[in-house]
């Protein structure tokens, strides 16, 4: 209103100069009027112009516009930033810079904990001692107590900052001048002992730009926060000396028998001149290039000011004093096994570990004599031997660790043939039947899959326990259609089987799903303890307290059906395709046999120890004409008899020499059998007869009553 209202009324006021001809000037300004320039503002009024004020505000308006940036466009097109300046880019990228290296910082405080480089690179020796103490395998880097650089001499320190990196005290991780030098003169490493500890810390051996990248990035990090001598420190804690010697207190131990503390300077010379390439420079097998390198690191000494020339020609050439302690196997089929499951329990530390096993040094013994005198030609096996609560006390992987270290036992998967019969039965007593129920026992007629029954036996029915003991394929099958495919998984799951079992598959009931001998044997431990799943461990456990024993996930059978299914078991060694495996106390177990003879199996239990073996060919060619029944249920009985310290069986002293010879019969236990050779050839007693068999030998000879008579071996 200030602008129109002021114009409007002197318009009134002002008519008559007006209709003269004059005009309003509307750029005069509204504000008062200085009184000095009364005379200016009475010619204003007239209708005058102030023409030279109007251009002098024209240019200062000019030369303001002149400051203002041009319109470059849009920020995401190429004319907003070509018409920067040199210095805005200049600031602008200085500042990114800083912004990104504090983003990586924080990301390496993050991602990259510095407690890291206080753990051992490599995992600890460990030493496994067997239940009663004895020690049975040592594996693992020699990995001793970190050092500290407070209580080492300077003298062992010195070699170390001489040839690995001369200007540690002055740089901040990253010494380009140590970079130029070391090409130059091929002395001293190109990496910082900073950038070191970064590689072999939190690194991986790649060569390549980025590595290096993340090296230096590391290296400044680790500046950030240790002082020089802590990073020091841990560089001679973790570096590696070769000979499996991780540290400099484990090397001057090994090649010395010196505490670290306690090296003489020619000593420390030789262990510093290790770190470039120390199975290269091995005293113990290249001693010329080890005294070789040393010379070079007294020279670097020399350079750097730490000796004079007259004190590096007077130092002598250490002599080794390497004391050999290790005088176990550092690995055996069951060491393999456990190791990695120690490792996964024990903290990661510097010190040298010793773990008590469930091993039996005995038990173990026992196994290894079994599998050596059991005939087996160039067939492999598996032996595994556990407590019902899946405490493994024996295993044997294969014949010759030397040779095959691939253990049998853990590693190989395997088709289990009819020992996966147990999960069909007793999901069948679980829905109801009995031992005595009645199944069909003719061929399979319909259907694609039409499995057969060894040598042909059928019969219009059988009992299930007979069919068990028998080992039917027609009767298992014609079960597992009954019961059902997810209530025989169930069962397998149940009792702690993980390998994948197709549902629908009727050729599971004759076990076409592979899976390992321990799996296989735990799962039978389950049966034997009526408490399941069972899981194999290595080393001892707490006893479960109250609390946990309430809210276990442990499952069971009814007493009912767990006496049934031993019956069953027992059935099948008594009087089935198992009786090679028959003791002379209470013993239960299965014979599996494959397709064209691939596999045989035996696991069952007796006492308090449950035990699978397997034997077969590593590339899955048939073994000819053994069978479950066979060399692996002789194995089975072999180990346990000797494991439950059973008697062998005698023949009984006449109390008359000159009487008549007592029949066999009477002298040895039904079902007993005696070894006749290393050929795998046997003769057992039986009701009706004397049987002689051989290993590969797809007949059995029998003699009886009525004369001689050939039969084929069970499956």
């Amino acid at each position: 209103m200030t602008l129109f209202g002021r114009f409007w009324k002197r318009s009134r006021r002002d008519d008559s100069r007006v209709d003269e001809g004059g005009f309003y000037a509307l750029y005069d300004s509204p504000g008062p009027v200085d009184p000095n320039e009364k005379a200016a503002s009475t010619y204003r009024a007239a209708g005058s112009t102030d023409f030279s004020r109007w251009d002098a505000g024209l240019s200062q308006l000019d030369s303001s516009a002149a400051l203002v940036p041009k319109d470059r466009g849009a920020y995401w097109k190429r004319a907003f930033w070509l018409g920067r300046r040199k210095r805005w880019w200049a600031v602008r990228i200085f500042a990114a810079v800083i912004a990104l290296f504090i983003v990586l910082f924080a990301w390496l405080a993050i991602t990259a904990p510095l407690s890291k480089s206080l753990e051992p690179i490599a995992a600890p020796q460990v030493t496994l001692l067997a239940s009663d103490g004895t020690p049975i395998a040592r594996s693992g880097a020699v990995v001793a107590e970190p050092v500290s650089v407070a209580d080492l001499p300077a003298h062992v320190i010195e070699p170390f900052i001489a040839i690995e990196d001369r200007r540690f005290y002055s740089h901040w991780g990253v010494d380009p001048r140590g970079i130029a030098r070391a090409a130059w003169t091929g002395r001293g490493g190109g990496s910082t002992i900073t950038q070191q500890l970064a590689k072999f810390t939190w690194l991986t051996p790649e060569r390549s730009l980025t590595r290096k990248a993340q090296e230096a990035m590391i290296a400044f990090w680790i500046e950030g926060w240790l002082t020089k001598d802590e990073i020091l420190e841990r560089y001679l804690s973790n570096a590696y000396f070769g000979d499996n010697q991780y540290g400099l207190r484990a090397a001057s131990l090994h090649y010395f028998y010196r505490k670290p503390e306690n090296l003489k300077p020619e000593q420390a010379a030789m262990l510093a001149g290790l770190l470039q390439a120390p199975s290269r420079y091995n005293p113990t097998k290249h001693y010329d290039r080890a005294k070789a390198r040393m010379d070079l690191v007294v020279g670097a000494m020399v350079d750097v000011g730490y000796i004079s020339q007259v004190e590096a020609d007077a130092l002598p050439a250490p002599k080794l004093d390497v004391r050999t302690s290790n005088d176990l196997p550092t690995g055996t089929y069951f060491a393999d096994w456990a190791l990695p499951l120690a490792r996964e329990e024990i903290e990661q530390g510097y010190e040298k570990l010793v773990v008590e096993t469930t091993l039996d040094a005995q038990l173990q013994s026992l196994a290894n004599r079994v599998v050596g005198r059991a005939g087996l030609g160039e067939a492999q096996v598996g032996l595994v031997a556990m407590r019902p609560s899946g405490e493994v006390v024996a295993m044997v992987g294969g014949k010759s660790y030397a040779k095959s270290p691939f253990n049998r036992v853990t590693q190989a998967r395997r088709q289990p043939g009819s020992t996966f019969k147990v999960f069909v039965y007793l999901a069948a007593l679980e829905a109801g039947w009995d031992p005595e129920d009645t199944i069909s026992n003719e061929p399979i007629e319909a259907g694609s899959y039409r499995p057969k029954n060894s040598r042909e036996r059928y019969s219009k029915t059988i009992t299930l326990e007979d069919a068990f003991a028998s080992s039917s394929n027609v009767a298992a099958v014609r079960l597992f259609n009954e019961v059902g495919s997810e209530r025989v998984i169930r069962t397998a799951r149940s009792l702690g089987v993980g390998s994948e079992l197709p549902q629908g598959d009727p050729s599971l009931a004759l076990g076409s799903s592979s899976m390992t001998l321990l799996e296989l044997t735990a799962a039978y431990a389950g049966v034997a303890a009526n408490e399941y799943p069972v899981r194999p461990y290595a080393f001892p456990q707490e006893e479960e307290s109250w609390w946990e024993w309430v809210f276990s996930s442990e499952d069971s059978t009814s007493g009912r059906v767990h006496e049934d299914m031993e019956q069953m078991l027992r059935a099948a060694i008594n009087r089935g395709t198992g009786e090679a495996a028959e003791l002379p106390i209470a013993n239960f177990g299965k014979t599996g046999t494959t397709q064209n003879n691939r596999d045989a199996l035996f696991v069952g239990y007796a006492g308090d120890l449950v035990v699978g073996v397997w034997v077969g060919n590593d590339d899955n060619s048939s073994l000819g004409g053994v069978t479950g029944g066979g060399l692996p249920a002789r194995i089975w009985k072999d180990f346990m008899r000797g494991a439950l310290d059973l008697p062998t069986p005698k023949p009984k002293e006449s109390p008359d020499p000159q009487g008549p010879v007592e029949p066999f019969d009477i002298d040895i236990q039904q079902g007993e059998e005696i070894p006749l050779g290393d050929d795998g050839t046997s003769l057992r007693f039986e009701e009706d007869g004397l049987v002689l068999s051989q290993d590969g030998v797809p007949v059995e000879l029998r003699l009886s009553e009525d004369g001689f008579e050939l039969e084929e071996t069970d499956q």
